[in-house]
Formats: structure tokens, sequence, C-alpha cells
């Protein structure tokens, strides 16, 4: 291959048309803002929204956050569309993080990881069949209010603010992404960049509300898509073939896909990546209030089992894009590793370098690249401000202090919110310059909240004898013992006690005096076992500790009385397991209306 320089780096930088498409972005994502939120005014509508899945008992409140005006604002009154609702689902989860991250690790560890698009699939089907129905069947206004119904209020809470700190320590990661993704390839100072990111998503969310974050997310992914797809074919039209990229990963040890290593230390396997992999995107897609309160703005259970199976089609086809990407990354520095070389300080650099270098000279290329990671950030972080105002209102204001704020007091509160989350976005991005690997070490932190998040609602669901004291402690323990094993795990690599499990890359096609790191092999064995777990089995030990924990504390504790459950909060898989006795308010409400249709 052509030797790569440094040089390549700076012929390529942004020209008029890159900036044109760029600010393209910008302007329809305010655009859309300003028209759902000053122009288009609600329009209340008379018709009958479609049934959702029968419930037990007669018809739930559905909850309007105390008035109708702030269920329009949050929900979209119940009543979006599936196509829009589906694309923000995409953008719920597809962030810069995760296209620059992607691609790196493919890059840097091979091609296991690409069985991530099956968990994908099953997760799909488990989402769909165990828990949007019983969101469904209650019609909450968010997920955590769940966890007040099947325990206790402090349960919810608790859940609560470990969403919120959650999604606060996932903000920067949405922020600092696309923002060294920009300056790699245009120049722009970092920390401008940062702050045009911010100002202009908190602008059209605080606006426009859900309606605006939910369209703007709809044409934002598409564009999203399309950016990495036209790079992927472009790149694949320039290479030397794809019979020639795939032996060259070959050669190259990339081409993995079936590591069947029983061992828990190695970071990618079969076994990791698929039990890993559906563990963590199925507590999130499940249960977190930024899914949740998509699947509750659309009108019925078919419409929201609907946008589930576009989300994950088009989740599981754009992953395996970034991975076929890696491997067009990995063909191109086979011979000169951009990091060894120094054209890049971070692994998540990889990609915007790849770009410029091999599609870069045609024009708005590099643009509509940006475009598409600057709309996967604002898509993101558009969603995580939205939902946490939500939590907020609903879940610590309403629900844990039992305040009944006036309409006014609710919107002030959800707007002002919005605006301090764009700021501590903003001062917490600093802390993320001196950090590389965003993939696993994002992975790592929100793995302790996810998991024992989702633990404490599958507990619910699924396990009937489940109670609160049970519930507790089995939380405890999954959040102490996925803490532990998380931030043990990081201080043993900040102090050089972990080997590196990147594959060997190599510098003889550089330019210029260019030599490889030396890596120090450390021996592992006198590090504490746990810290030494690939990152994937992080959430999955999380969920069966509140799930093993919690079951068995339950039965010594006097567990819940499974007569006198409401099967409304126990997930439909398990409706056959539970007594008859169970049903008998749904027996009761069936035939007083079967009477009252009678008398008509």
């Amino acid at each position: 291959m052509e030797a790569v320089g440094k040089k390549g780096m700076e012929n390529y930088r942004f020209g008029s048309v890159d900036y044109a498409v760029f600010l393209g972005m910008i302007v329809l994502s305010t655009g859309t803002g300003i028209y759902f939120g000053c122009i288009k005014k609600s329009k209340v509508k008379l018709e009958e929204a479609e049934p959702t899945l029968p419930t037990t008992t007669p018809q739930r409140r559905k909850h309007d956050f105390g008035s109708e005006k702030m269920s329009e604002y949050l929900l979209g009154s119940r009543n979006l569309k599936v196509f829009p609702v589906a694309m923000s689902l995409i953008a719920s989860y597809i962030s810069g993080v995760t296209i620059l991250g992607t691609t790196s690790e493919i890059y840097n560890y091979g091609t296991q990881y690409w069985f991530i698009a099956i968990a994908i699939v099953l997760q799909g089907i488990a989402v769909s069949y165990v828990y949007i129905p019983v969101f469904s069947a209650l019609q909450v206004g968010s997920s955590y209010e769940y966890l007040e119904m099947r325990f206790h209020s402090v349960v919810r809470s608790i859940a609560s603010f470990m969403f919120i700190l959650d999604e606060i320590l996932f903000l920067p990661f949405i922020v600092y992404v696309p923002a060294i993704a920009l300056n790699q390839v245009s120049g722009i100072n970092l920390h401008v960049i940062a702050v045009v990111i911010v100002v202009v998503c908190v602008f059209y969310t605080f606006v426009g509300g859900i309606k605006a974050v939910v369209h703007t997310d709809a044409w934002q992914v598409l564009v999203m898509f399309l950016s990495v797809l036209a790079v992927a074919i472009l790149a694949t039209v320039y290479a030397n073939g794809l019979n020639v990229l795939f032996d060259d990963a070959a050669k190259g040890g990339r081409l993995i896909f079936n590591n069947t290593n029983p061992s828990p230390y190695v970071r990618h396997t079969v076994w990791s990546v698929l039990i890993g992999g559906f563990s963590y995107w199925t507590s999130f897609n499940a249960v977190n209030q930024t899914m949740v309160q998509r699947y509750m703005s659309l009108p019925s259970l078919k419409k929201a089992r609907a946008s589930m199976a576009i989300f994950t089609i088009g989740v599981a086809a754009f992953v395996s894009v970034c991975c076929y990407v890696g491997l067009l990354i990995y063909e191109m520095y086979k011979d000169c590793d951009p990091l060894s070389a120094g054209l890049i300080t971070h692994d998540d650099q990889l990609l915007p370098l790849f770009v410029v270098q091999s599609v870069g000279h045609i024009y708005g290329m590099s643009g509509l690249f940006i475009a598409g990671i600057f709309g996967a950030a604002l898509s993101s972080l558009s969603v995580v401000l939205n939902s946490t105002s939500l939590v907020i209102l609903e879940d610590i204001v309403r629900g844990c202090f039992k305040m009944q704020p006036s309409e006014r007091a609710s919107t002030i509160l959800v707007k002002s919110t919005v605006i301090v989350l764009g700021l501590v976005a903003l001062s917490l991005v600093f802390v993320l310059e001196q950090l590389s690997g965003i993939l696993s070490i994002c992975t790592s932190m929100t793995a302790i909240a996810a998991g024992t998040t989702f633990g404490l609602f599958t507990l619910g669901m699924l396990v009937p004898w489940a109670n609160t004291v049970g519930t507790a402690v089995g939380g405890i323990a999954s959040a102490l013992l996925a803490g532990w094993i998380s931030f043990g795990t990081q201080f043993s690599i900040a102090a050089g006690e972990l080997n590196s499990q990147k594959l060997p890359v190599s510098v003889e096609g550089c330019v210029g005096n260019v030599t490889l790191r030396e890596n120090i092999w450390v021996d592992e064995e006198q590090v504490f076992p746990l810290y030494r777990l690939s990152y994937h089995w992080i959430n999955p030990i999380g969920v069966a500790t509140v799930i093993v924990v919690g079951a068995l504390v339950s039965l010594v504790t006097k567990p819940t009385n499974m007569k006198t459950l409401d099967p409304d909060l126990i997930s439909p898989v398990i409706h056959r397991f539970l007594p008859k006795e169970c049903f008998s308010g749904r027996n009761l409400h069936a035939q007083a209306h079967k009477n009252l249709l009678n008398v008509s």
C-alpha cells in the first residue's frame, strides 16, 4: 500500500462544500425545534387510540405529568408515529461513541466483536415479548414507576437516582466523541465544537420537547447511516477488492469468528460477546427510561413492537457496517499503524483519519461524515436531556418528594433541567481528554447502573414471589459487586498491571523513522481474578446478582403472596405459572364489560 504520512492528513481539510453540508445539519436541527415548538401548534385529536394490551383491572389512568401540556411536551400525548419513534430509538443508543468505538475495536481486537449483531437481534425479541407488554399494560409515565407499583416507592427513587447519575456520566462521552472527530478533519478547536453541539441540542430540545427530539432524530439517523455507508462503499471501491481485504485481515489476525475460548479473561469470545452483549443491550433497551419513554409515546403495544422491530434491524445493520469499516481501516493501515506513527493520539481518532485520507479528496465527503457523527451526537444528547428531565419531574419531584407542581412550575423545572444538563455535559468534557478506548470505558461505567436496574425490573417481572426486602438486598449486592469489579479493573489498567490484548500492528510502511511502542509483559496471575474479567461480563454479573440474591432473600423473608398479585405487573411469559386467583380481577372486569354491552 502507499506509504502513509502526516502530510496526507494536512492535505484534506474542510472546504466550502464540507462546511455547507455540516452547517445544513445545524440549520435543520434548530429549524425542527422551532417548527414543533413555535410554529406547529398542538392539535388535540378526538380520535380513539388503538387499544393497548388488555389489563386486568379497570382502566388505568394515563399519566399526564400534571397537565395535558406536559404530556404533550414529554410524551407527544402518546400519539406519535412508528417510523419516527423507531428512528429515535436507534438514536437513543447509536451515538458517536458507538461509531468511532466499534470501528477502532475491530481494528485493534479483530472481528469477533461482530457477533454483537446476533446479540442485538436476540435482545429485540426478548424486549418485545417480555418487557414492553408490561409497560404497555400499565401505561406508565416513567419506567421507574413500575418499581413502586411492584415493590416500594424507595426502590423507585433509588433506581431513578441511579438513572440520573448514569446519564450524567454518559453525557460528556456523547459530546466529546464527535468533537474530536470534527477537530481531526477540520482543525476547529475541540472546545468550540463541544459548545456548538450542546447549544444546538439544548435549544431544539428546550423549545420543541419530545416531538422535536423524535422528528429530528429520524432524519439525523438517516444522515448518520448514509454517511457511514457512503464511506464504506467508496473506501471499498478505492481498496484492492474484497478478496484482498479479507485475505489481509486474515493474515493480520483480524478475521476472528470462532474464538470459543471459555476463559472469561479474553476480551472477545463467542460467549462473552453473545452473552455479555445480549445482557447489556437488553438491560438498556428493555427498561431504560430513554427507550421506554419512546415506547410509551406510541398509542398501542402493536406499534411499540413494530418500532422495536425496525430498531433491531436498523441497529444490527448499522453496527455491521461499522464493523466492516473497521476492516477497511485495517486494510489501509496494516503496514503503518497511525497511533505508532503519531498521526493520532487516541484510538477513537482512527475513523476520522481514515475518512480524510481515503475519501477526503471527494468534495463534501468529509462534511457528510462529520454531519453523520454530529447528528449522532445531537440525537443521543437530546434523548438524554428529554428523558432525564422527565425522570426528575415524575420520579423525583412527584414520586420521591410527593410534590404536585403546577403546570407552570413543571414547565420551568423540565426546561431548566435541560439547560443545566447541557452545562454539566460541557464541564465534564474536559475530564475525557486524557482517556483512550472509549468503548470499553463507557461500557464499564454504564454497566454498573444498567445491570443493577435491569436486574430489579427482571426480578419484578419474572420472579412472582420477589418482595421489597429481597429486591433491595439484591440491588445493593449487585451495585457493590459490579462497581468493585469495574473500578478495580480500571485501577489495575491504570497501574499497568494488565497486559494489552490488542492485536499486533506494523510500521514497516511508514514514512520516516517510526518504531513500535514496546509492550511490557506483566504477570497477570498476581492481579485479583475479578479485575481481569472482560468488560462484557460486568453487566451480566450485575443482573444475575440481583435476580439470584433477590429471589433467595425474598424466599426467606416472607415472599409475596402470588394469589393477590396483580398479573399486569408480571410479564405475560410467566402468566401460565401464576395461580388462577391472580386473574379474578380480570375475569370480573371482563364480565362487567360484557354485561354493560348487553344492557346497551
